[in-house]
């Protein structure tokens, strides 16, 4: 063996990358935090107890587990929607055929939009309500002035409006605390799409919760108007705030509250949300006579009552046009509005009832509205309970100890020689061990399909290598460097052969949504290319080592 240090690096390269690996994948898996630790994540577990309640359960390593075998629900459903494509407008009609949309077609800013796609140079215009039809889509579009007829609706939405609603699942499912969860989209055979949420640990009526609300939140000035009635004005939407809070409690007055603050950049008139907010609680004297003056809500019974003798200023709390809060305006902060100085540092206390409102609210606040709402009369649901994934984790863990079992001693008499046997065994494990570390690292959630990889992974791995050993040995034994490089390569060249067939082969599946398959694809894809890369290479410089005079 050479001293020098650059020689031995040369002559053990192989072994040295598969030993380099194998101590990554270790840290990855076994380290509190792995190589990348996401502080974010563990802070949103450290905000709520559904997430509290998870992280008990995760175990000694930094796996992360999907529905098979930790429990929880696929929920997989279209958007709702109608889209006209490749209309012939310009950019300063853009807006006008919006208001002609919600006009017309008697619906809320939110359930319509005319989108200019940039990589195409086209237009779209997309409704999101099952609450009209083609026929008058295209017809709200005629009185737009556009040469538009119900031929041209098609159902479904656009594929960025697509992106937008799983960026903001995306959201509420980590605002939520749980881990593990996966948002995807999925190609029907119609040429449609369905939006896929698979969330561990939680239930079918849970998860079907978090997706059914659109999550549209708005503050509305509940009044008087001046001529002995009251009358609502939404004053602040979600897209109107700059920082969302965690949910807190008031231990002093009782209540539970969102921190938030409103935006205060200015726009091309000069105005911002905050100073228009400001201006609002004014001119309806909600910082005068209103303040304190708010008593439909009956926070004991959780009920509204806006049958009231008095006038009311309230500010009330709308989510998804249900009010889920009603409270006064506070003398501090109102002074502060009359005075003009809240709007240089815009922030207030969004109070609602219960903690489960408050942390609702805040999901809602930081994810921003969905797009579209999702056509849950279509949709396709998948949960097993955790003690039935327990019971799959078990017998996942039994089927790969039994495998490497089995596959040990085939080996083993097969060669009868532990030079040969016992370095295939490692090697093959360590594909596995790599895999995991990979796994753990990127924070893949490891599924039953998962598992089906790594065992074909083991299978393959064992077969390249056994491939390898019965070249070097098929003409007796090896003694010199030069014959069993030799022998190595043509063996080797038939390993990367079937590597590639196998690459090539998963690739579609790996590639296209079809569930389960892809999971299971890519699991074998990434097995044999660090198969073919690393431990093939490692295994035959061991093999040299302990087989030649070198």
């Amino acid at each position: 063996m050479s001293t020098n240090p650059i020689a031995f690096v040369k002559e053990y390269w192989r072994v040295i990358l598969l030993v380099a690996f194998l101590a990554f994948a270790l840290v990855a898996l076994f380290i509190p935090g792995g190589i990348m630790a996401d502080d974010s994540l563990a802070d949103n577990l450290g905000d709520n107890e559904t997430a509290a309640n998870q992280s008990g359960d995760e175990g000694f390593t930094n796996l992360e587990y999907g529905i098979g075998l930790d429990g929880g629900t696929r929920v997989s459903a279209p958007a709702t929607g109608m889209t006209v494509d490749e209309l012939d407008i310009d950019d300063n009609e853009q807006r006008d055929i919006e208001s002609t949309l919600y006009t017309e077609l008697d619906i809320e800013r939110s359930d319509a939009t005319v989108r200019y796609h940039e990589n195409d140079d086209r237009y779209t215009a997309e409704v999101f309500t099952e609450n009209v039809t083609a026929a008058e889509f295209a017809s709200a579009l005629q009185s737009a002035g556009l040469d538009v007829t119900e031929d041209d609706v098609e159902n479904g939405v656009t594929q960025e409006t697509r992106d937008e609603m799983i960026n903001t699942i995306e959201l509420r499912v980590n605002e939520a605390g749980l881990s593990g969860g996966n948002v995807y989209q999925e190609a029907t055979v119609d040429g449609g799409y369905y939006i896929v949420t698979e969330v561990p640990g939680m239930s079918p009526e849970e998860l079907r919760g978090l997706l059914s609300d659109r999550g549209d939140v708005q503050i509305v000035a509940y009044h008087p108007d001046g001529n002995g009635n009251q009358t609502n004005d939404t004053v602040l939407n979600d897209d109107d705030f700059s920082d969302i809070s965690p949910p807190a409690f008031d231990e002093q007055e009782g209540t539970h509250y969102v921190p938030v603050t409103v935006d205060n950049t200015e726009g091309s008139d000069g105005n911002s949300a905050a100073s228009e907010f400001q201006s609002a609680m004014n001119e309806y004297g909600f910082t005068s006579e209103g303040i304190g003056q708010c008593s439909v809500h009956d926070r004991d019974a959780g009920e509204f009552n806006f049958d009231q003798d008095q006038q009311q200023w309230c500010m009330l709390t709308v989510v998804d046009d249900e009010i889920i809060d009603a409270h006064s305006m506070g003398s501090g902060l109102g002074g502060d509005m009359e005075s003009g100085t809240w709007a240089n540092d815009p922030g207030f206390r969004m109070i609602v009832p219960t903690q489960q409102d408050a942390q609702y609210l805040s999901v809602n606040l930081q994810s921003g509205a969905l797009t579209a709402p999702l056509d849950f009369s279509q949709e396709q649901t998948y949960s097993t309970e955790p003690a039935l994934a327990d019971q799959f984790k078990t017998f996942s863990l039994l089927i790969g100890v039994l495998s490497v079992i089995t596959v040990s001693g085939v080996v083993f008499l097969r060669y009868r020689d532990p030079r040969v046997a016992a370095p295939m065994i490692v090697t093959a494990l360590s594909e596995v061990v790599i895999l995991l570390g990979f796994a753990a690292l990127i924070r893949m959630p490891i599924d039953l399909s998962h598992v089906a990889g790594f065992i074909a992974v083991v299978g393959t791995g064992v077969d390249d290598l056994i491939i390898i050993a019965d070249e070097v040995m098929s003409d007796g034994d090896v003694s010199s460097q030069r014959v069993f490089e030799s022998r190595f390569s043509k063996a080797f060249w038939v390993i990367g052969a079937a590597a590639a067939t196998t690459v090539i082969a998963l690739s579609p599946l790996a590639v296209l949504s079809l569930g389960d398959l892809r999971g299971f694809a890519i699991i074998t894809i990434l097995g044999v290319l660090i198969g073919v890369l690393i431990t093939r290479p490692a295994y035959g410089g061991i093999l040299e080592r302990l087989l030649t005079d070198k």
